[in-house]
């Protein structure tokens, strides 16, 4: 009889550490005209990074403004894009631009852009303490303003105006006819769904 030959569990590990791909991983560039910023995202194949979310700080590039942007990688035929997906205002920055002896005025609604669903909260401040009459003025004309601008735009353009400012500055100007203002912001700009996803769900719970 022979004897069988039994391996030692050491043995067994290196052999299945031999038997095991490395897999190289590397940096990935991500494009992203939104921001001057490159983006670079370790991984080991641009595959890898669908669907990931990548947080970016604007806050040096805006002079002290801070502004958060999320982007969400898509890998569109091999290349590597940041699609928008919100942008706010962080807190503390929000808490520091409302001064004592003034009144503001916030809302957050839901409104349709050119392909997206979205989600918006304005920030009005105005100079002084003010009724609530004229708060709730300032609200309803923000919210008017921003539907009616929202519509003729996409997604990745509203997020552009809001960037550079943009729009902040329209509202503003349209706004002081009602009272003066001492800040005009967008706290927050949230993608919620494509239009085309809604129409197909409408249309199927209509059948």
């Amino acid at each position: 009889m022979t004897k069988e030959k039994t391996q030692t569990p050491k043995k067994e590990m290196k052999q299945k550490a031999k038997t095991k791909k490395v897999v190289k991983k590397m940096f990935f560039e991500v494009s992203a005209p939104l921001v001057s910023t490159k983006i670079y995202l370790y991984a080991a194949s641009p595959e890898e990074l669908e669907n990931r979310t990548v947080k970016i700080d604007l806050t040096k590039s805006l002079r002290g403004k801070n502004l958060e942007l999320l982007m969400r990688v898509k890998n569109i035929n091999g290349s590597l894009e940041g699609k928008p997906e919100s942008l706010k205002l962080v807190s503390s920055y929000v808490r520091k631009i409302v001064r004592k002896g003034t009144d503001y005025s916030e809302d957050s609604f839901e409104t349709n852009c050119r392909d997206h669903l979205v989600r918006i909260k304005p920030l009005i401040v105005a100079r002084r303490r003010v009724s609530r009459t004229i708060l709730s003025s300032l609200r309803e004309s923000t919210k008017k303003q921003l539907e009616t601008h929202l519509k003729t735009r996409n997604a990745e353009e509203i997020f552009s105006e809001i960037i550079s400012n943009k729009l902040q500055k329209q509202l503003a100007t349209k706004l002081k006819k009602i009272y003066p203002l001492a800040l005009c912001e967008i706290r927050m700009l949230e993608v919620i769904q494509p239009i085309k996803e809604i129409s197909q769900e409408n249309s199927a719970k209509a059948q």
